[in-house]
């Protein structure tokens, strides 16, 4: 007696639905929610989290790399977001630009902080 397979043909399997579920989603949101936790993880590494346990997680080369990653979607998805979109986008990526420099003990010069070779100079 063999056992029965765990997907019958006729029930998608959970990739199936997987790939399904996504892609009823339009691109601008994946978009944004990819930007969103890009910027939630470079605020706890610049050391924003709001408790004292969280604020222990900096750690600002790391936050370097997430704010340079949210720099170049945000740069690269902008013309076709839209201003609608793009606009919150860019106004989290600087303040998060504005954050890193702040925080750092040696502040890049404006033009060399995370991000700004794409976005240009950041100054507060």
């Amino acid at each position: 007696m063999q056992p029965e397979p765990a997907h019958p043909a006729s029930e998608p399997s959970d990739a199936t639905a997987a790939a399904r579920d996504i892609a009823e989603v339009p691109a601008v949101e994946v978009i944004t929610t990819a930007a969103l936790h890009l910027m939630s993880a470079a605020a706890v590494k610049c050391g924003l989290a709001e408790d004292a346990e969280a604020q222990g997680h900096r750690d600002l080369a790391e936050a370097r790399l997430l704010i340079q990653a949210l720099a170049g979607l945000v740069q690269a998805s902008a013309p076709d977001l839209g201003g609608f979109h793009a606009a919150p986008l860019r106004d989290g990526l600087k303040a998060l630009q504005l954050a890193f420099r702040e925080a750092s003990a040696y502040p890049d010069a404006p033009g060399d902080g995370p991000g700004e070779r794409l976005t240009g100079p950041v100054v507060g």
